[in-house]
């Protein structure tokens, strides 16, 4: 198919190799990619907005080489959003896309931009991180109900804290459990009580959690990985597809579906394609809305990366 130009929000673009399958388990191809990042845009455009975005580029599809992309690509649009941002120690600062509108989701699209990979915190103050995540990931023969079981002793643990948190599916293998702050924190301190917390539930739950990444601990296990919460990391924004073999989503849940999900026996999937992604948001909305208002503030105990346990229940 030949290149098309298009009108998104008063923006003029130019599209190209709109039928190229990205996903050929799935048939799904470039334009049903920058299809579905337009229809989402109104539920994704605010986990977005004021990130610096660390891109994954598919050129050649999922199952083709792929490469991260932190510096916005050259021939952006002028009216296209960046912010100059430090890249990680001896590197300089870069360029990074910032995303504010829907054209720019589907230029990004249009550029095979398949994983959409934001910063903790926002460009206007890289120091202060507006969430916690805690990463949960199965290692084998661990799966998606480890996972869930493991996202519940997370949550339980949370509400004796008196914070509240949300999840949302890897897209991957996994689960993840965001913990919004949106009040004034330090990465020394998120990532020092996101580590006590792993800690902690590993040393209550020996059988089921680890938090060290080293691969012989974790078979049969879930790393409650708390390493994300650091200012030169990224994980991926919540609605961005996933370069699996299908055109997977990370997708908001509710504890419901999480304690529904524990229960299973036997192979159990808590996995969202690109229609239902869009159909969820057309039914509940956007799930994950919370992550962004809401405050709260961590307790004090925990205020620097010192290893200090979680208090036992009253």
């Amino acid at each position: 198919m030949a290149g098309v130009r298009v009108q998104v929000g008063g923006r003029a673009l130019n599209l190209s190799n709109l039928d190229k399958v990205l996903y050929p388990d799935a048939g799904l191809t470039k334009g049903q990619v920058v299809d579905y990042y337009a229809r989402i845009a109104p539920v994704l455009l605010p986990h977005l907005r004021g990130r610096p975005l660390t891109l994954k580029r598919y050129p050649h599809g999922v199952g083709g080489p792929f490469f991260y992309e932190k510096r916005c690509p050259r021939g952006r649009p002028d009216w296209f959003h960046t912010e100059p941002v430090s890249s990680g120690p001896g590197h300089g600062r870069v360029d990074f896309c910032v995303v504010t509108e829907v054209a720019s989701l589907v230029w990004l699209a249009n550029l095979a931009a398949l994983e959409l990979h934001t910063s903790l915190s926002t460009a206007a103050d890289l120091s202060r991180p507006t969430v916690v995540a805690f990463d949960l990931d199965p290692g084998a023969p661990a799966d998606i109900v480890a996972c869930c079981k493991v996202a519940l002793l997370l949550r339980r643990l949370l509400e004796r804290l008196g914070l509240e948190a949300f999840a949302k599916t890897s897209g991957s293998k996994g689960l993840q459990v965001y913990l919004p702050l949106n009040t004034p924190h330090t990465y020394d301190q998120t990532k020092g009580f996101a580590r006590a917390v792993a800690l902690y539930l590993e040393e209550r739950n020996s059988s089921l959690v680890v938090s060290r990444m080293t691969l012989a601990l974790r078979a049969g296990k879930v790393l409650v990985d708390w390493s994300q919460n650091d200012a030169h990391k990224t994980t991926v924004c919540v609605y961005s597809l996933r370069a699996r073999a299908r055109p997977t989503v990370s997708t908001p849940v509710s504890w419901d579906e999480v304690e529904a999900t524990s229960r299973r026996q036997g192979p159990a999937v808590l996995a969202f394609e690109v229609g239902e992604a869009l159909a969820r948001v057309s039914e509940r909305g956007d799930l994950f809305a919370p992550v962004l208002s809401l405050e709260q503030r961590l307790p004090a105990a925990f205020g620097e990366a010192s290893g200090r346990r979680v208090p036992e229940a009253p």
